[in-house]
Order: structure tokens, then sequence, then C-alpha cells
């Protein structure tokens, strides 16, 4: 089977659309350092267990990863990998963000891409799923990759 092809710095977060029903997506920008740059660049980040929250009218990342290459160990210490970043929103989505918030919604980290010279976090306002909710995902997607197994081999 073939697999997706992933540009090599994007980083994913896996968990997010199996522990969330993603509601709506936004593309935001973050401010980071030149250490950090290259770090993503190269696809040295964890996004498990980043979450986003809105404070003062500005959203902030945190909990997100950022690894040290073996050139920026010395300006990524180990107590920097992991400060909140601040994300660069319009102001009408950050409006949109908070009154989602005040929903009940959760703000989750999708993906990390390069878009150009920019390095952009896709995120979305999600609502957890149950536990019921993620037995139906698994038998959904086991059924799919039988269903695609068996005609596979009728067209032989």
């Amino acid at each position: 089977m073939k697999k997706k092809q992933v540009q090599k710095g994007t980083i994913v977060n896996k968990r997010a659309r199996f522990d969330y029903d993603v509601k709506t997506e936004y593309s935001a920008g973050v401010v980071l350092t030149g250490a950090e740059v290259k770090s993503l660049r190269m696809g040295h980040a964890n996004l498990r267990g980043a979450f986003i929250t809105v404070k003062n009218g500005e959203a902030w990342l945190n909990n997100m990863q950022v690894t040290p290459t073996n050139s920026t160990k010395l300006q990524l210490p180990e107590e920097k990998q992991t400060i909140p970043r601040k994300l660069l929103l319009k102001q009408k989505e950050l409006g949109q963000l908070a009154q989602a918030k005040e929903q009940g919604l959760t703000i989750v980290p999708i993906k990390v891409f390069t878009n150009g010279r920019f390095i952009k976090i896709l995120i979305s306002t999600a609502k957890g799923k149950k536990l019921y909710d993620k037995r139906e995902t698994l038998k959904q997607k086991d059924f799919k990759r039988d269903s695609n197994r068996i005609f596979k081999y009728k067209n032989l």
C-alpha cells in the first residue's frame, strides 16, 4: 500500500483527529526564534499534549516540544523547549476562538507546516470524543481497509 508523502518540515498531531471531533480550522503564524525555526524545518517537534489558550486577546500555544538539532543545542536548552509560544491570528479569528471556548469547545493544534518561508500552524476548534465514538471510528477504519483489500483482490 502506498504511504502518503509528508513534507520534511511537517509535524502532524495524529491523536488530535482520533481524540476530537474537529469543527473549524484556522491557519496561524507562530512567534519563534531562529533555533526553533531551524528545528521545526527539520521536523524536530512534538505536538502530543499541546493545546491553545486565549488570554487578554492573544492566543498562546502551550506544551509544544521543540527538540534541538545538533547545531542548535546551545540556543535551545531543556527549559526553553516547551515554553508558551504566541500565535499570530486576525482579530476576527481570535474573537471566534474565544467564543468557541465559551461554548465548551477545545482548541487543538493539528499540524505545523511551512508556507513558503513562513512556519504556520493549523489549529481547530474541536469537541472531545467519547470512548464509544472512538470505537466507532476504529470500526469504520477497519471496515474501509478490509473492503479496499477485497476490491483490490477482485480486480486482479
